[in-house]
């Protein structure tokens, strides 16, 4: 019934998910490099030609005009009217002409009414932070090559990705865009919308009458309330007295209106409305620690199908602002400041990143013409803090070059910035149901990073398919970290990582997951209403959504962790054990020697232990990492999983497959739990028969543990503990041939005692 086989994608090796380091011409390592801003020196430089069109003038007819700029073999053709201000830019490496050209068109006409033509090689450069190029009146001509009649206003200069017009620009590369998806290709930066905890404390309610309570059935009287999409309840009661929280995620700005009713539940799937209270977002009270608000009674209005006198329900409301609202995994955080502004500490570093560009990218669509192959459009996505950055889209390209540098401010190195790569969906126009696919993801945790330091690494993007992983190419980045002072970063070591409220009043885990979702919800609703959108599928991958649900691979993973982190002390019992053999009778020797020491001098064992554990630290700073950490295929058991888990992992909620497939599952899940159930047990017993030492629950074993309490007591008081510890050292090192293989009679004693198990059915 099991699956005997494993499936990896790269069998053991994995030498293709390695990170490898890069050496792009980037700051001081080019060759030659020309004067550029110091805010693109993690990036390589690409030459552009820009074309600005602004207006014209004196023009024969009306203003059903358009330009076209042309050069070699790429056209860009403006809106139409006469006055354009759009600028053009084409890449250095694809221009074959040696003239770019500015044609002005009557629309849906092929003749045109006049040319101004520029020489490549009188073509000005710019470099920011020079000023931009003016634009000049420039006389047009005919097909002649005669002066006609009207001027047009233009600026042509070569110019690099630092160019303030660099964004805005008309790519020569999106020639074959269509006009409906010119605008999802741009970089962007976006601002996720600052969220709030609204905290609502439902107390009571005075003057509920419940009309159709009677025959004997006693009302499940509740509270509900609503916000938007997101709705939440108290526990049904018979007398209207509930003293519960109910939590919800606000975005600023909001103009919503907090619904809040009493509902009596009169049958399964029936609810009666009581009464209702609308209040505004806008006008609930903010606070920034955990001072309670002042509580207020509201008046209930009148449902309209009642026919009864409304109550009123007494609630204290507020929106939470010393909590950090969370809406990433708080293992991949990259914010940990608290929503309220006037709670942040000063920034303490910069994170600069280039996003140079990616190689070897799997296909994820089809040739637009239908020749087989495949092609993608991708553009890469950084999240870090409430700033999203977006990069351009390089339109059919399996090894795009971005090259785009971003920057952060840093408030604690503790936390994660997260890249993605996705291939754009909406390049042809595609409508509201078009999805972005997604290519990889990879995350940076910041305190990895050594200060001003610039790591270039070229990252494999991995995903997880339900055939197993897979590579689909690798991204290109250039990090740097800079710190604004090392005693600030050093001092945030020590305070805590979530601002106060987290810990004064602290969220259930049930709470965190619920309003992490609404969190995510928020945030994609506002980014989706950018131009260009970001979209939902976006957002959710970037915030990892939906990433707790059940797996049989993370499960194996988890336990694999623990037993790592465990190797250290099973490790130490392993050589303590070896010393008590005497297998080597010079290292049994030496260690028994030093537990004497230590026994004749104990203040020695502290300050023994701590130079030993530095001297091992700065031992081991030869061979710190030098790599910033990655996705780690076989820590992840990403490479010998088996095929069914992979399904199950990608199988729908609830599940899609058939009654043997889910049957087999839960057989092979039942006995999973069932090891799990063991150890579990075994744990509680051994605590239980530690409590039962002296809850005489069996009275001949707690009545000689207490005798041998009145025997140590006297033996301590009167030998001293120095003496004790030596010769119990002395006894537990003996050599094998002093020993008896049998259990110890303190180990029999313990063995024996009762346990709650006998209770159990």
């Amino acid at each position: 019934m099991y699956p005997h086989g494993g499936f990896s994608f790269v069998g053991s090796g994995g030498a293709d998910f390695a990170l490898k380091e890069t050496k792009p011409l980037i700051g001081g390592s080019a060759p030659i490099r020309d004067k550029m801003s110091s805010t693109y020196d993690l990036v390589e430089q690409m030459q552009y030609l820009y074309v600005r069109v602004v207006k014209a003038r004196d023009l024969p007819m009306g203003d059903s005009v358009q330009a076209e700029v042309k050069l070699g073999n790429y056209r860009g053709i403006t809106k139409r009217g006469v006055e354009w201000d759009q600028v053009f830019a084409f890449s250095k490496d694809t221009i074959q002409s040696s003239t770019v050209e500015v044609f002005v068109r009557e629309r849906d006409k092929d003749d045109f009414i006049g040319r101004v033509a520029f020489d490549l090689g009188e073509v000005p450069r710019r470099v920011p932070p020079d000023s931009t190029l003016a634009p000049q009146w420039y006389r047009m001509e005919d097909k002649k090559g005669e002066k006609a009649k009207g001027e047009v206003m233009a600026s042509v200069w070569f110019g690099t990705q630092a160019d303030e017009a660099f964004s805005e620009a008309w790519h020569s590369k999106a020639a074959g865009v269509q006009p409906d998806g010119l605008g999802s290709i741009k970089s962007k930066v976006y601002l996720s919308p600052k969220l709030w905890y609204l905290r609502i404390t439902v107390f009571e309610a005075q003057d509920i009458v419940v009309p159709s309570a009677g025959g004997g059935r006693y009302p499940e009287l509740f509270v509900k309330a609503q916000l938007g999409g997101q709705a939440l309840r108290t526990r049904g009661l018979s007398t209207p007295l509930w003293n519960e929280d109910l939590m919800f995620v606000v975005s600023e700005p909001s103009d919503d209106y907090l619904s809040v009713t009493i509902e009596d539940r009169v049958a399964p799937g029936r609810d009666d409305v009581l009464g209702r209270v609308a209040l505004p977002i806008a006008a609930i009270e903010r606070r920034m620690d955990d001072k309670p608000v002042v509580s207020r009674w509201f008046g209930l209005g009148e449902p309209k199908s009642a026919r009864f006198g409304t109550g009123r329900v007494h609630l204290r409301l507020c929106l939470d602002g010393g909590y950090h609202v969370l809406d990433e995994s708080t293992a991949y955080s990259s914010d940990v400041r608290p929503t309220e502004k006037k709670l942040w500490r000063p920034h303490v570093g910069v994170l600069e990143m280039g996003i140079l560009g990616a190689t070897n990218l799997m296909p994820t669509k089809p040739f637009k013409d239908g020749k087989g192959g495949g092609t993608a459009d991708p553009y890469c996505v950084a999240k870090y803090g409430n700033k999203w950055v977006r990069t351009r889209t390089v339109v059919n390209s399996a090894s795009p070059r971005w090259n785009e540098q971003y920057t952060w401010e840093v408030a604690d190195p503790c936390t994660v910035i997260t890249i993605g790569v996705f291939d754009n969906c909406r390049v042809d126009g595609g409508g509201g149901g078009v999805r972005d696919a997604r290519i990889g993801k990879v995350r940076i945790r910041l305190s990895t990073l050594e200060s001003d330091k610039v790591y270039t690494h070229a990252y494999p993007l991995l995903v997880l398919h339900p055939s197993g992983v897979k590579k689909m190419g690798e991204l290109h980045l250039a990090v740097r970290f800079t710190c604004t002072s090392v005693a600030s970063v050093l001092q945030l070591y020590g305070r805590p990582l979530l601002p106060k409220m987290h810990y004064v009043e602290p969220l259930t885990v049930r709470q965190v997951e619920m309003l992490r979702y609404q969190a995510t919800n928020a945030v994609a609703a506002r980014l989706g209403r950018a131009e260009p959108p970001l979209g939902r599928e976006v957002v959710e991958y970037m915030l990892d959504h939906g990433a707790h649900a059940w797996s049989m691979r993370r499960s194996k993973a988890n336990f694999f962790r623990l037993v790592s982190v465990l190797s250290g002390i099973l490790a130490f019992g392993r050589w303590v054990e070896s010393v008590r053999s005497w297998h080597r009778p010079v290292r049994s020797v030496i260690a028994v020697s030093a537990f004497l020491l230590f026994d004749l001098c104990p203040e020695l064992i502290l300050p023994s232990v701590f130079l030993a554990t530095a001297m091992v630290g700065l031992w081991r700073y030869r061979g710190r990492p030098r790599y910033p950490p990655h996705m780690d295929t076989r820590l992840s058991y990403a490479e010998s999983v088996y095929v069914d888990e992979l399904d199950e992992e990608f199988d729908t909620f609830p599940t899609s497959r058939g009654p043997e497939v889910v049957r087999m599952r839960y057989d092979r899940l039942r006995s999973v739990a069932g090891r799990i159930q063991t150890v579990v047990g075994d744990l509680a017993t051994q605590g239980e028969r530690m409590q039962a030492l002296l809850s005489w629950r069996d009275p001949r074993a707690t009545f000689l543990f207490v005798v041998f309490c009145f025997v140590l007591a006297a033996g301590f008081y009167t030998v001293p503990m120095r003496a004790v510890v030596g010769v119990w050292g002395v006894y537990a090192m003996r050599p094998p041939r002093f020993r008896n293989r049998m259990p110890s009679p303190m180990l029999s004693f313990f063995r024996r005692l009762p346990t709650r198990a006998d209770s159990l059915l």
